[in-house]
């Protein structure tokens, strides 16, 4: 599994500040025992910018659901750059043949 720094860089190199994201914590639900449904471990991660949410509560630590939300809002935002660059290059080609 990468580290925290290596979330934190990808998210930089997709322009990402730490401005940028609102962070709360709930609580969680499901399987996971008393820790679960008493102590605040799921993870709503909400990108301003472009209004991208995750949530994530898959683990028992808040602590790795905070990891794993930034990897999942990351691999948003990276599909969504990923989308708008070919709807560009779509664009383009279609002016190109114009």
């Amino acid at each position: 599994m990468p580290s925290w720094l290596g979330v934190e860089a990808r998210l930089a190199r997709l322009g990402v500040r730490a401005g940028d994201l609102d962070e709360s914590f709930l609580r969680g639900g499901g399987s996971g025992g008393q820790n679960v449904n008493k102590v605040e471990t799921s993870v709503l991660l909400v990108h301003r910018p472009t209004g991208i949410a995750v949530r994530c509560e898959e683990e028992r630590s808040q602590g790795l659901n905070r990891y794993l939300a930034r990897v999942r809002l990351a691999e948003k935002l990276e599909a969504a750059a990923r989308e708008r660059a070919a709807r560009e290059r779509h664009e383009a080609e279609l002016e190109r043949r114009r």
